[in-house]
């Protein structure tokens, strides 16, 4: 049947003769199979035509929708399809990858020539971009198929693809971001290991990161469809930095880093793309201490006091702008774990917008506490302990440690997690600071008839307990195979960790005041306790400092604490 055959056919109109006795005939046919989901429809598909088992009535109405123009289009449709003889994407196998892929080299070939030759005339080469965006929306089909990520990689199409991101119509380079998205997504790499490897190295060694950024740097967000390329782009390195985390220093030295910053600074209205920088960035910084130095270095601790700063007064608005906020106060702990970043945190006046927060008792104070806790710890944050009590944060953390706030919307921390934190921000200070700070410090616990002592009972009694909850339920499980690192593991996240921030304050406070010292042993004997219990957590304690600070430090730190023990 040749092309004019096919186009002068018509279908009879005479429905299909069905049995009186048998209804149900038409579902006993079997089913078309369906198209799979990550599949899109080419516009290069021949279009349905009106089968013979419609009825009569069905027929006319499907045919009454038809103009006369709309029949001519669907002829040229199908003269096209014969002609480009465009690949079957419904059953894509490795013939018709190649000649899809041939077919997308084709097109884009055929865009840049027609560009160069009418460079002032569009409409010369419009009709090849809808070409090439069509064949882009076909190479859709590819990511159902995960198995020929390898034969894709060796037909050279990566290359070509990636060199779409800067083509001068974003139309097209936000299509090759919703491509990228598609083939790089997680499940879909996760049913073919070999072939999620071959992908991402070869996009890697293109230098994805890179082309990606520069493409970000050009997108106007006030447009919908760019907008919505801004998100498919972040999703391809959130899905390449999950696959490869090796992926998250070169994404951050190849220009992400500094991209999100701006963006985060950016005056535009809150939405999804925003929220999608701020966990990009947790991400980033979580993952490398390279990350972490490199934000220091772009002034990102002040992009973060800066964003944070709106939520001193005012709580989020919408549930999505509170995962935002959280996810920069996350950010910062993550920064913090980097000394030169404490340096920086406490020149931009960080100190003093988190006592800030926590006077004011909105959701930002559960963060702050975090923050507070991280900038404080370990030996690089003895410059941030003396400030805190220079600009009066005792005032603030200790009406915290004395009551501890009912768990409600205003705050989002577990009891166990909030006194944690209040407990080690405590102890940090005892830790670092000095002569005038110190004496400030601990002069707080004789005020009020020793109050401050007592409760620090409370959390020695509570702690205790829920160790020993946890000892016995490891000594019923004999016959599991003993791990003394994932037992002890088990004992400091079930309370042993802030049992041990307790009694180490309570060793520091009764070293330097003897009627605190007999206020303490006279509350142990009224609750039945010993001091040899305090004794062992203690040293269990010096024995297990960690990794933080250097080993001279770590060193000085466990000599310091045997000796408060012998002391007490």
């Amino acid at each position: 049947m040749d092309i004019g055959e096919l186009l002068a056919y018509k279908p009879e109109q005479t429905p299909k003769r069905k049995s009186d006795d048998d209804p149900e005939t038409d579902e006993q046919e079997p089913p078309t199979p369906e198209r799979p989901s990550k599949l899109r429809k080419s516009s290069y598909d021949i279009p349905d035509t009106p089968t013979r088992d419609l009825k009569p009535q069905e027929e006319e109405e499907s045919l009454s929708f038809r103009s006369p123009g709309q029949a001519e289009i669907e002829k040229l449709n199908i003269m096209r399809y014969v002609e480009n003889e465009a690949a079957d994407v419904d059953i894509l196998n490795e013939a018709g990858l190649r000649k899809l892929v041939l077919i997308f080299e084709k097109r884009v070939l055929r865009n840049q020539e027609m560009r160069i030759k009418f460079p002032e005339n569009p409409e010369k080469f419009m009709e090849t971009e809808l070409e090439l965006h069509e064949v882009l929306q076909q190479l859709h089909a590819i990511a159902t198929v995960p198995d020929l990520y390898p034969l894709f990689v060796d037909l050279h199409a990566v290359p070509s693809l990636l060199e779409l991101l800067a083509h001068p119509n974003t139309d097209i380079s936000v299509t090759v971001c919703d491509l990228l998205q598609e083939l790089t997504d997680v499940d879909i790499l996760h049913e073919s290991i070999e072939g999620a490897e071959v992908l991402i190295e070869a996009l890697r060694k293109q230098q994805v990161c890179a082309l990606l950024v520069q493409n970000l740097d050009r997108m106007d967000e006030t447009e919908k469809e760019e907008a919505k390329g801004v998100h498919d782009t972040l999703a391809v390195f959130e899905n390449l930095m999950e696959i490869k985390s090796e992926v998250c220093v070169e994404a951050a030295n190849q220009g992400l880093m500094q991209w999100i910053l701006k963006r985060l600074k950016a005056k535009l209205p809150f939405d999804a793309n925003k929220l999608y920088c701020s966990e990009i960035m947790s991400i980033l910084i979580q993952e490398s201490k390279e990350n972490r130095l490199l934000l220091g270095t772009l002034d990102g601790i002040d992009v973060l006091l800066q964003q944070l700063a709106i939520y001193k007064r005012h709580d989020p608005a919408t549930v999505e702008e509170r995962e935002f906020m959280e996810n920069l106060f996350n950010s910062m702990c993550s920064a913090l774990m980097a000394a030169e970043n404490r340096e920086k945190f406490l020149k931009g006046e960080g100190l003093q917008l988190m006592n800030l927060m926590l006077r004011e008792k909105k959701l930002s104070r559960n963060g702050s506490l975090k923050v507070l806790d991280y900038a404080m710890s370990g030996p690089d944050g003895r410059d941030n302990c003396n400030k805190f009590v220079e600009i009066l944060g005792l005032r603030t953390i200790f009406p915290l440690f004395m009551k501890t706030p009912k768990r409600n919307k205003k705050r989002l921390l577990g009891t166990d997690e909030y006194e944690e934190h209040v407990c080690s921000i405590i102890a940090s200070m005892l830790r670092n600071c000095k002569s005038g700070q110190r004496q400030r410090l601990l002069a707080k616990f004789t005020e009020n008839d020793f109050e401050k002592v007592e409760r620090l009972m409370e959390f020695h009694m509570k702690y205790l307990a829920k160790v020993e909850a946890i000892d016995e339920k490891l000594e019923e499980n004999p016959d599991e195979v003993e791990d003394p690192d994932a037992n002890y593991l088990t004992r400091l996240s079930g309370g042993l960790f802030t049992l041990q921030l307790v009694d180490y304050i309570i060793l520091e406070i009764c070293a330097t005041n003897e009627v605190v010292k007999q206020r303490v042993l006279k509350i142990l004997n009224m609750r039945g306790q010993e001091m040899k219990t305090i004794r062992s957590v203690m040293r269990e304690y010096a024995g297990n400092l960690g990794d933080a600070g250097d080993k001279e430090w770590r060193d000085q730190e466990e000599a310091h604490i045997i000796q408060l023990v012998d002391r007490f």
